[in-house]
């Protein structure tokens, strides 16, 4: 995620980090290359001259602007849910680990130095657990060497398919032992159980969000049409606007071809990409709460921005 005060002046036409350039400059460049050949050739394709006036392109580019802006929105829909879901999974977690300490009787306070055998920070460790695999599995990647220093042998070493769901199933296991063990009442632990049945919903969301793309269909006609109009603009451009084909021509298609790009990379907020959310981020502020609300000792600091980009 880029964080980062809004540039003015001159400073705002040479930021790379976090512009969609980089993923479209390729095509861009084509693009300018085919204006500035109609342009010297003032749009005849070796004998035959090929005549298009600017009507249709406007018919075309206002539609294509009110699909593009409809596409973009539905992608942003998507990044948002994905950050409040994210908040949402921030907030029940630190709820968790009140309730644990404060609803489950102990024989004494949480210790700095009490390891996972105390039901209260086993519990509370799972739960930072389950927020970084629940980061790795929406990234496919592996989180077993994360969560080995935050879980008991037996369940960092389990292979699951999925294991933020086998870690929730093994916090129903311990709530289950506090209340065989007369450790907390049944009604406290109902709303102790609310709270984990609301982090593994707005987990199931986010694993939502993941497996539901917005409809290749629909992407794909805005591709071919993004793609059809930029390379046709020139000839209908070059006949009224002359030498200045290649410019206006590179301003509309770094538009088009940019929301088009932007769409596709806001559309799976949980990437690794510079305009992703800050999983990492997230994620390392949690644990840095719930080792401090166990006093834990540790040396874990916030993650701060690297070139204007928050992981």
């Amino acid at each position: 995620m880029i964080v980062r005060s809004r540039p003015s002046g001159l400073r705002l036409f040479l930021i790379l980090r976090g512009s969609v350039l980089h993923q479209i400059w390729g095509v861009l460049l084509v693009n300018i290359l085919l204006a500035t050949l109609v342009t010297v050739s003032h749009g005849s394709l070796f004998t035959h001259k090929i005549t298009l006036t600017a009507i249709p392109f406007t018919l075309i580019g206002l539609a294509l602007a009110i699909f593009l802006g409809f596409r973009n929105n539905a992608a942003y829909d998507r990044y948002c849910e994905g950050r409040k879901l994210w908040g949402e999974i921030v907030l029940e977690s630190r709820n968790f680990a009140r309730q644990c300490l404060t609803l489950i009787k102990h024989d004494g306070a949480l210790k700095p130095d009490a390891g996972l055998d105390d039901v209260r920070k086993r519990m509370i460790f799972r739960t930072i657990a389950f927020t970084h695999a629940l980061r790795h599995q929406l990234r496919n990647s592996d989180a077993h060497a994360e969560l080995k220093p935050l879980l008991v042998e037996h369940e960092w070493q389990f292979k699951a398919a999925n294991i933020p769901d086998y870690l929730m199933h093994r916090m129903g296991d311990d709530l289950r032992l506090c209340l065989d063990e007369k450790r907390i009442d049944s009604c406290l632990a109902a709303s102790i159980d609310a709270t984990m049945s609301s982090i593994t919903a707005a987990a199931a969301a986010c694993e939502r969000i993941k497996s539901t793309p917005i409809p290749f269909s629909y992407t794909l006609m805005l591709h071919r049409t993004a793609y059809m109009y930029c390379f046709l603009l020139p000839f209908g451009l070059v006949d009224t606007i002359g030498f200045m084909t290649p410019f206006v021509v590179g301003i509309v298609a770094y538009t088009f071809f940019g929301l088009d790009a932007l769409g596709d990379e806001i559309e799976e907020p949980f990437g690794n990409s510079p305009n992703d959310l800050a999983l990492d981020a997230i994620c390392r502020s949690l644990e840095i709460n719930m080792r401090d609300a166990v006093g834990d000792r540790h040396q874990l600091l916030a993650l701060q921005p690297v070139n204007y980009c928050l992981m």
